[in-house]
């Protein structure tokens, strides 16, 4: 074991043991704080949790990747998931947390009367959750794989077992308090280095400042050489818009709208005591989201240039250490087309000599601006951090539709407590395994695979959660409608072009799978509509409730 493995094998073993120990101190006694945490959780410990349950390995990983090769484009992805919270303050987290149900099958179930809205409820949860612990699962592989120098398959093994020990042992209080610690040392350890690039590229130590300026020892604005360097390799401009507006928007939209629509996230204000601390968890959870999102472009931009500087032209027998690396698990390619030794990086398929992961630009970015060890092994710690954290909150959604809302609510409602969490925790292990599954085999990239969940979120789930709260008179026809509609348009859309070799060229209205939404949720919302014009009102205590959460 070298130097640098040593030290990223203590930053990560403190890490897990600080996990482990807050996972044993606050271990689940009852179904209570399994499912909310006992529902006493301070709003900004809440907004902490909440934050790293969110800022995923998309975030930490795939986002800074996904900018330094789509460069203004990516943008999108920044703008739909900060937007997102926005909805949830001011429409759905307050008015769920009144509600008072534990999850969203839960509140879909009693809010619309029917134990079959609540199957597919249910059903819409595990193909959003399962989607997005897809995108997880192959995050927490590529960190390990590099870090501990395995294959991705081992290291989403690895990361299945850490996180069945605190997620399947903690439960909700657990987990809670688990991404209270992942968040601190997961933005520390985004922050570190960034800040570093930009003194080492900019002389200037705040990184979205750092963007704007000029190169150090130069007259030249960071952004114009980036953009000279993509240029003389025959890629977009780094602030050239490329995408299709309507593509852009779609994205956008479904980000936004997904995020209020994400079971795993909605679940995080059912923890704080009252209505009041569920809307300042989300305004404190926007606050910790936002110190990390305004740095991404900077990151981006920073890790794009450094890589072009230095592997372009370069004889493949004298790349760095760091790159032979990467190669051996195979996140970096090379093919030495014209048998010259030297590696050639371009646009053009017929020349270009380089394949890389986009997943891996920031956590190679240390190695490649020669930063200390330290910082290195900081990276790993919080790309860990950031994977594990949304995996637990993940699991613990999947679990809690086994016990709570398939088995508790429709098979055995008379059940103990002590049974239900036992059948919680197996519920655990299986989601567990399906994640391992998925994590080996996932349809896309990180922040691709994540993304299909957004879209199936907005089109499937947000409609009926909306009006469920907004329309006192809709009924479970109309609900159970648009989400089977929902779901199914949102689903098969994605399946086409993703797995079945739709072209796209034949995409609808020029939208991508990763925007669906903005086909999907406008078609649930009329399905809706359509469908409960031709059935009764609900029922009047029901729309008592539905008055009743809505009162300040």
């Amino acid at each position: 074991m070298n130097n640098q493995q040593l030290i990223t094998a203590v930053f990560v073993g403190i890490t897990f043991l600080i996990y482990t120990i807050i996972a044993i101190r606050n271990k689940a006694k009852n179904t209570h704080d399994f499912y909310v945490a006992g529902g006493n959780v301070h709003p900004l410990a809440n907004a902490m949790a909440t934050a790293a349950d969110w800022m995923s390995a998309a975030t930490f990983i795939s986002l800074p990747g996904i900018v330094s090769f789509m460069g203004y484009d990516g943008s999108v992805y920044l703008l739909g998931g900060s937007g997102g919270f926005v909805l949830l303050a001011m429409l759905i987290a307050p008015y769920l947390r009144k509600f008072g149900k534990f999850t969203i099958p839960d509140f879909i179930g009693d809010r619309y009367y029917s134990d079959a809205a609540r199957i597919a409820a249910i059903i819409c949860t595990v193909f959003i959750t399962f989607t997005y612990l897809a995108g997880q699962m192959r995050g927490v592989g590529v960190v390990f794989s590099r870090f501990l120098e395995v294959e991705i398959n081992t290291g989403v093994v690895i990361g299945a077992i850490i996180v069945f020990v605190y997620a399947v042992l903690g439960g909700m209080k657990g987990i809670t308090y688990t991404q209270v610690a992942q968040y601190c040392i997961l933005i520390f350890a985004f922050m570190v280095p960034i800040i570093f690039l930009s003194i080492q590229l900019t002389n200037n130590p705040i990184p979205f400042l750092g963007l704007g300026s000029k190169v150090v020892e130069s007259e030249v604005f960071l952004l114009d050489k980036l953009d000279g360097l993509n240029n003389e390799l025959g890629f977009a401009k780094f602030t050239d818009h490329a995408m299709s507006m309507t593509n852009l928007f779609a994205i956008a939209i479904t980000l936004m709208i997904g995020t209020a629509g994400m079971p795993h996230v909605i679940v995080r204000f059912f923890t704080v005591p009252k209505v009041k601390d569920a809307r300042k968890s989300v305004g404190y959870a926007l606050f910790f989201i936002v110190i990390l999102f305004i740095s991404i472009p900077a990151v981006g931009a920073f890790t794009r240039t450094i890589f072009i500087e230095s592997l372009q032209g370069i004889a493949y027998s004298e790349v760095p250490s760091w790159f032979k690396t990467w190669e051996n698990i195979g996140l970096i390619t090379f093919n030495d087309l014209n048998m010259d030794g030297v590696i050639h990086y371009t646009k053009d398929t017929m020349v270009n000599e380089l394949t890389v992961d986009k997943d891996i630009m920031f956590l190679m970015s240390p190695e490649v601006a020669n930063l200390p060890n330290w910082v290195v092994a900081l990276v790993a710690a919080g790309g860990l951090a950031a994977a594990l954290s949304t995996a637990a909150g993940l699991i613990l959604v999947l679990s809690t539709s086994i016990s709570r809302d398939l088995y508790k609510s429709l098979i055995n409602k008379k059940t103990s407590d002590k049974k239900e969490l036992t059948i919680a925790r197996l519920a655990s292990v299986f989601a567990i395994s399906v994640g391992i599954y998925f994590g080996i085999n996932p349809p896309g990239f990180v922040m691709e695979t994540i993304s299909l969940a957004f879209g199936i979120g907005a089109s499937a789930l947000f409609p009926v959660i909306f009006m469920g709260i907004f329309s006192k008179k809709m009924n479970k026809e109309g609900a159970i409608s648009a989400m089977i509609v929902g779901l199914v348009f949102s689903v098969s859309y994605i399946i086409y072009f993703k797995f079945l070799g739709g072209a796209p060229e034949n995409y609808w209205f020029n939208i991508s799978p990763q925007g669906i939404g903005l086909l999907g949720i406008p078609l649930s919302f009329i399905t809706m509509f359509v469908v409960s014009k031709f059935f009764d009102n609900a029922p009047e205590e029901v729309q008592q409730s539905v008055d009743k959460i809505r009162l300040p």
